[in-house]
């Protein structure tokens, strides 16, 4: 028997009508922590402290191990800057383009994203206010918890219907009349959402929409009054943009009972003819695959893999953009989401083929942080940074940054002698000294010292204190008997207590066999094959390779 839910007691129509008096004493911490946050890093961290663990997971999260989702971000770290000096510009600068053929005022705009009153009870109608704002295009998922007309009468700018492959034709033949008749200028179909991405944080959560009423998810709900006053005070929310009552009771088995894995390109050619209309095929990472879509009538490629959320170690989308604005040329628009965390992100992607960028974390760190003032703040902080990157670039139009691109955007050369480390926005650099040469040490010694190199290299980047002795204490504690096996040792900078290390650097020891290790450490080892440190970033991207070959077998670890 189900347990009846306080929507279904009725109790927000009894709580509602205090919301003019509880609000302002429930938000004023929050609204503090959303003043005083000055890039998209401080967004995230008041978007944590505001929502529900589940909620917050939800929007923060990526496929499997979130390999591609680190990646996504380290990617753009390997893009340097090459600015030009004594451009001459004349502040205001020009961030005006056309996306979907349309004016507007950022080359920038939050990509449609699902139910957005699960992280604040204004949903897309803040990000809907925010884009008319700042008067840039506005996207709504087919998925949204806010209707198609409400939508078109809050923003009268050009918009976006970003529509799933659905089973039902004559479901998909009316969500896009409704999205016509309210004034939508464009259509992306999204094609890398055949099937549901495993997203194990919301596994682990017992995550579902609305949230089950389980000990755990109360108990949560108990640590973040501010998102369960929000969430019970006001009316229960459903999928809006689909032709039926459908109650927002799973969005896991919701969206596999009504996606269409064999949708093809001859089902993507019957679309293009009924929306006959600018469109985007959403999710493309392949030129060849491009190429097709042209081919199949689409007038814009949306470079993306779903933040992060599909299919795992796919690419990172600033990686294929320019392999795919070389297959469809000069005159294809593209569209480039993924990875976005600043507005030198934003420039990078416009440099190298992208002629606007979707973001869509940012926003939601926004609307989950403060609804309507929290989006508007996460779109200005990227343009503020956008006409800071062009202003130092020495570009003054976004058309100039398109053309100049090629030359303002190089690729950071392999093998630099530095690790960089990311801490909650503030960049720092750590230079990794190379390992020692073997000499009269043993493999395992130089091993060990090559290893404490690195690491305190990365720790003094953190400010942290490491002794001489902590690898000793630590290496052979490790069960080596599996080959490949890792050992790493992470730079703490958990502030916020959720055991992970957002941004920073660590150091992984990687065994290419097995290699045991006794104890005590001056007993003898056999080493049978090269070994190899990998100094990776905790993001995933792989920074440099040491591979140090045995000398001889039967040698000592010792100082």
């Amino acid at each position: 028997m189900k347990i009846p839910s306080p929507h279904d007691l009725g109790l927000h129509k009894v709580l509602n009508p205090l919301r003019p008096v509880v609000n302002p004493i429930l938000e004023y911490a929050a609204k503090q922590r959303l003043r005083n946050a000055v890039n998209i890093a401080d967004l995230r961290q008041c978007a944590k402290m505001r929502a529900h663990k589940m909620v917050f997971d939800y929007l923060d999260s990526g496929a499997d191990d979130e390999i591609i989702l680190r990646r996504a971000k380290d990617a753009y770290s390997d893009l340097e800057m090459h600015y030009h000096v004594l451009a001459g510009l004349k502040p205001p600068l020009d961030l005006s383009t056309k996306i979907f053929g349309q004016d507007v005022k950022l080359p920038f705009f939050g990509c449609p994203t699902a139910g957005n009153r699960m992280f604040h009870h204004e949903g897309e109608s803040a990000a809907a206010r925010a884009a008319q704002h700042h008067g840039s295009l506005y996207g709504l998922s087919s998925l949204a918890t806010t209707g198609i007309t409400e939508i078109g009468e809050m923003h009268k700018g050009p918009k976006v219907f970003q529509l799933y492959v659905w089973k039902d034709r004559e479901l998909v033949k009316e969500v896009i009349q409704k999205a016509k008749a309210g004034g939508f200028n464009a259509l992306a179909l999204t094609v890398d959402f055949t099937w549901y991405g495993n997203r194990e944080r919301d596994i682990r959560n017992g995550f579902t929409i609305p949230p089950n009423y389980t000990v755990t998810q109360v108990v949560e709900a108990i640590k973040r009054p501010i998102w369960t006053w929000d969430f019970i005070s006001n009316d229960p929310y459903k999928y809006a943009c689909i032709n039926t009552d459908v109650p927002a009771d799973s969005l896991a088995a919701f969206v596999n009972s009504q996606l269409s894995p064999e949708f093809d390109w001859e089902d993507a050619e019957w679309l293009m003819k009924e929306w006959n209309g600018p469109a985007a095929i959403k999710g493309v990472v392949r030129p060849d695959d491009a190429v097709r879509a042209v081919k199949a009538g689409f007038s814009t490629m949306w470079v993306s893999n779903h933040g992060a959320r599909q299919l795992e170690t796919s690419p990172a989308t600033i990686d294929v953009l320019p392999s795919i604005r070389e297959a469809v040329g000069p005159d294809v628009e593209i569209i480039l989401d993924g990875g976005v965390q600043r507005g030198t992100d934003i420039a990078k992607a416009l440099a190298l083929g992208a002629d606007s960028v979707g973001v869509g974390k940012p926003y939601l760190y926004g609307l989950a942080a403060g609804g309507t003032e929290g989006v508007i703040k996460a779109l200005n902080i990227l343009k503020v940074e956008l006409d800071r990157a062009m202003g130092l670039l020495g570009v003054g139009t976004v058309d100039e940054l398109k053309k100049r691109g090629p030359g303002l955007i190089k690729r950071r050369p392999t093998g630099m002698s530095g690790v960089t480390t990311r801490t909650r926005g503030r960049t720092a650099a750590a230079k990794v000294p190379a390992p020692p040469a073997l000499g009269g040490h043993s493999a395992p010694h130089a091993l060990a010292s090559a290893c404490l190199c690195v690491r305190r290299a990365v720790a003094g980047s953190a400010r942290a204190a490491w002794r001489g002795s902590d690898i000793c204490a630590e290496y052979p504690q490790h069960d080596h008997n599996a080959s490949s096996t890792p050992v790493s040792w992470p730079v703490s900078d958990d502030d916020d207590g959720d055991n992970h290390n957002h941004g920073n650097v660590c150091s992984v020891l990687y065994f290419a066999t097995s290699v045991p290790v006794p104890k005590p450490l001056h007993h003898t080892v056999r080493v049978t094959d090269c070994l190899i440190v990998t100094i990776v970033t905790a993001r995933g991207r792989i920074l440099h390779n040491y591979t140090l070959p045995p000398q001889a077998t039967g040698l000592l670890l010792s100082e």
